[in-house]
């Protein structure tokens, strides 16, 4: 079952623009069968490319082989190795080492070859690629299927019922297309992939932490994160505390929320929340599918459903909203507050729809002209 990404058409769109297309995401998210349906595009419709019989190359940096034909190479060695294809898709990149430096050397060459890169972490990707390869580089993400692209594929009337589904099992594609093995294809995920690419990552020395960190993160769900609470709980300090959070957001693990915070003096400024980009991820993590009605946390994992929709819409749409949360002292919140070219717009996630909060005065007096919506499984379709 081929489910449409709405990402494809924006990547379709960079080709030949003289540009590394860089594509990504966590692992298990469909960034393989992405390829397989732009490479099968692009020899489709090799007469918008130039025309040198339409070859295409495919390397996935998991062989070694592969990889080997990437690490160390002259300019020369990669013009000589690439030069004769139209097209060159080069998957899990980050297990090239130097990726960033070979990457500037191809786009230096500026051959009329369009490469497409892809990653299952930013660790290398971001840091090796970004600095070397700035300019060179166009960068997509790809996520876990979105509400809106299981809207398309099936309707909205379906997905609005498999709503309690999504909240509990989340939005993997493996998930989504084989439901009957959702626990055991998150508890595989959590179990085999999740950390794979954190851990072959030389600053990891307590892999054990790693795990009860993910599991405690799973536990706050929703809630604002203490890094001394994790680290005394932990036992270990709190710069490891922030750095194993900043590689489990490189690996599209979890995500941060800052606090939004300008002008009120009450307001917190420091405080971070810390989200999953998949529900099923979270459930999984602290072995916990029941359904809604056995569950105490069934407002966190509409938020986190809600905010992870929200950024999905906004990647694949191009928007550059940026994403907060606000809270003051004395307790009064806002779960969502999204700053865009200078409009305020802000959200309350409320799974039951009878409990209708209204925007907190103190915001409405301080930052007049900011929206306020709250948003029930009733409001979701415009929302994402």
């Amino acid at each position: 079952m081929m489910i449409a990404r709405t990402i494809e058409g924006s990547i379709r769109a960079d080709f030949m623009r003289n540009k590394i297309i860089v594509l990504l995401g966590p692992r298990q998210v469909g960034k393989t069968t992405l390829l397989d349906a732009l490479q099968k595009e692009g020899l489709q419709r090799s007469e918008a490319l130039p025309t040198k019989g339409a070859h295409c190359l495919r390397l996935n940096c998991d062989d070694v082989d592969d990889a080997l034909m990437l690490e160390e190479k002259s300019s020369t060695e990669l013009r000589s190795q690439f030069q004769s294809y139209d097209m060159v898709f080069i998957d899990e990149a980050q297990r090239v080492r130097n990726i960033g430096l070979t990457l500037k050397k191809i786009g230096d060459l500026k051959m009329n070859v369009q490469f497409v890169v892809t990653g299952s972490s930013s660790l290398e990707l971001a840091n090796g690629v970004s600095e070397p390869a700035t300019g060179r580089l166009l960068e997509h993400r790809l996520y876990p299927l979105s509400l809106r692209e299981m809207a398309a594929h099936t309707s909205e009337r379906e997905e609005q019922r498999l709503l309690e589904q999504r909240l509990i099992f989340g939005l993997y594609p493996e998930v989504v297309t084989t439901p009957g093995d959702a626990k055991r294809t998150l508890m595989t995920l959590t179990s085999n992939y999740l950390y794979k690419d954190i851990l072959s990552y030389q600053g990891i020395k307590k892999p054990d932490i790693l795990q009860k960190l993910v599991r405690a993160l799973a536990l706050q769900l929703s809630e604002m994160v203490s890094y001394n609470e994790l680290s005394n709980m932990l036992g270990v300090d709190k710069e490891t505390i922030e750095n194993y959070i900043s590689l489990l957001e490189k690996c599209f693990v979890v995500f941060r929320l800052d606090s939004f915070s300008r002008n009120l003096r009450n307001e917190i400024k420091k405080g971070k929340k810390v989200y999953f980009y998949d529900n099923g991820v979270r459930n999984a993590v602290i072995a916990n599918f029941a359904p809604l009605e056995l569950r105490n946390d069934v407002g966190a994992l509409w938020e986190n459903l809600m905010i992870s929709e929200r950024i999905k819409r906004n990647a694949y749409c191009q928007s550059y909203a940026q994403l907060y949360f606000w809270r003051t002292h004395e307790q009064k919140e806002i779960d969502l507050v999204e700053v865009e070219d200078g409009q305020i717009r802000t959200f309350e996630f409320k799974w039951n729809p009878k409990k209708n909060p209204k925007m907190p005065s103190a915001f409405a007096s301080v930052y007049p002209g900011s929206t306020f919506q709250v948003i029930t499984p009733q409001d979701v379709w415009q929302f994402v």
